[in-house]
């Protein structure tokens, strides 16, 4: 199976989202995050969203991705082939309950990789005021799919090289208890059955369920607001990772620090998730914290 570089550039339909603040408190709690910044609406300034929030938004484009893509010719057979491979967002601002965004997307590149072809999309969101919110470079791994050199459309962002050193500067625990696909499915509705159906999950070959790869992730921000941004979310302005290992609901995840940098107006901070087995289930893990 081949995909043409031609394709890459094409653009994808438009797509609005009107946010509310049951969407934003849910995703929260999908993750055991209580931080008040995203449930109490007494506080001035009101509520906003975990800076995760925005794969919930997206998810409606790259679920039904076929429909959106404006190119005719775009072979979406090889979509059947996808995982989620890498995630980079780049945060303007925390969504709000009552934003109303306007999602313009493309085809950013199509990458030649010994699975296949790593395939970015951008996603760019603004709200009513036409400013910005996020930036979404999500990367899905066409595995088998041939793309020849490859090609790319513009300027991909890199993510900062750690190179402080080998050392863990410190570590998380998390419990994730068996229900918690389920009720992050319902509460992000980012749904797909290898999260939520055992039979599903052991026809493609899975051992069985396993745990959304963007909770995951969202479990490991948690912890960085917490410990690095002064439990406040609104300092996250990027996060960005490849995701290589699975997680079993019922089973323990370990959050490690890898490494900082520090600069004048900025924190870069280097991170990985382990699995139960000691393997990483989030690689190459990157944050840019802002100073407060």
């Amino acid at each position: 199976m081949e995909i043409k570089t031609d394709l890459v550039g094409a653009s994808l339909k438009n797509y609005h989202a009107e946010i509310t603040w049951r969407e934003t408190t849910n995703y929260a709690a999908a993750i055991q995050d209580n931080n008040s910044k995203y449930f109490d609406d007494e506080k001035e300034g009101g509520i906003v969203s975990h800076p995760m929030f925005p794969v919930a938004v997206t998810w409606p484009v790259l679920s039904q991705l076929g429909e959106y893509i404006e190119a005719e010719d775009f072979p979406k057979e090889v979509l059947l082939t996808q995982v989620h491979y890498t995630e980079h967002l780049i945060l303007h601002r925390l969504i709000r309950p009552g934003d109303k965004l306007s999602i313009k997307g493309s085809l950013k590149a199509f990458l030649p990789h010994r699975s296949g072809t790593h395939a970015i999309i951008c996603l760019e969101a603004e709200d009513k005021n036409k400013e910005p919110v996020f930036t979404e470079y999500i990367g899905a791994m066409l595995r088998g799919v041939d793309c020849g050199k490859g090609d790319k459309a513009g300027q991909i962002p890199l993510v900062p090289e750690n190179d402080s050193g080998a050392n863990t500067l410190w570590t998380s625990d998390i419990h994730i208890d068996s229900e918690r696909p389920y009720i992050y499915d319902g509460c992000s509705n980012i749904e797909f059955p290898i999260h939520t159906s055992p039979g599903f999950a052991k026809m493609v070959g899975l051992p069985g369920i396993i745990l959304q790869g963007t909770a995951t992730l969202a479990y490991a921000i948690r912890e960085f607001v917490n410990n690095e941004a002064d439990n406040d979310p609104s300092r996250i302005s990027e996060i960005a990772c490849r995701f290589t290992g699975m997680v079993q609901p019922g089973t323990e995840i370990k959050v490690c620090c890898t490494g900082k940098k520090i600069h004048k107006g900025f924190t870069d901070v280097f991170f990985e998730v382990k699995n139960c087995e000691k393997k990483k289930a989030v690689s190459n893990g990157y944050l840019k914290i802002m100073k407060g």
